[in-house]
């Protein structure tokens, strides 16, 4: 498998309880071929640690704005120069309201705002959280502002309730990641 391969790929991992299938996604991101970056925020630490996410990606994972690894101090630019996209998942209710606001408040945040590249977002939230009126107007604007949502997903969710918000599979997640480099041989076109 290697319909990945030479992407590189940063993915940001916000405060969710599916910040579990985010360790997942890094592996199987991998094994496609794809140079994995992890932007942890403080609230994705609570859920999976760094080390997790550095063991399965290989690459040094980055919290914080001012992390001085970064020679010029401004991993917010360089994480994005050369990345082929952004994929935050989980995409929390917080930081899809950050974004389409354009706050930038933490490493995560401040990089899709000075990023270069496609974003796509994976959101997963309690099923009354995905339904509010502000959720849905911020999932509007970000698709208007050209930013890929994918899913939510149904079902069972950690708080016992069933219903919209769960973020989809990281298998599925994969499928629509790869789809998203696909050539789009008929766009544009109109068909009859």
């Amino acid at each position: 498998m290697s319909e990945l391969k030479g992407r590189k790929v940063v993915l940001g991992v916000t405060g969710g309880v599916a910040a579990y299938k985010a360790a997942e996604l890094v592996r199987l991101l991998g094994k496609a071929g794809a140079d994995v970056h992890v932007v942890l925020t403080e609230g994705g630490a609570r859920f999976v640690t760094a080390v997790t996410f550095q063991a399965l990606s290989g690459n040094p994972v980055w919290t914080d704005l001012w992390d001085p690894r970064m020679g010029n101090n401004m991993a917010h630019i360089d994480l994005t120069r050369d990345a082929d996209a952004i994929l935050i998942a989980p995409a929390t209710a917080d930081v899809m309201a950050k974004l389409v606001h354009g706050l930038a408040d933490d490493l995560l945040t401040t990089l899709c705002l000075a990023r270069d590249c496609p974003l796509l977002v994976a959101p997963a939230m309690n099923r009354q959280m995905w339904s509010n009126p502000a959720t849905q107007r911020n999932i509007a604007t970000l698709r208007g502002d050209g930013v890929t949502v994918l899913g939510p997903a149904t079902g069972k969710q950690a708080c016992g309730e069933i219903g919209d918000g769960r973020m989809i599979e990281p298998e599925e997640i994969l499928e629509e990641l790869i789809a998203h480099f696909q050539p789009k041989l008929l766009k544009g076109c109109k068909v009859l």
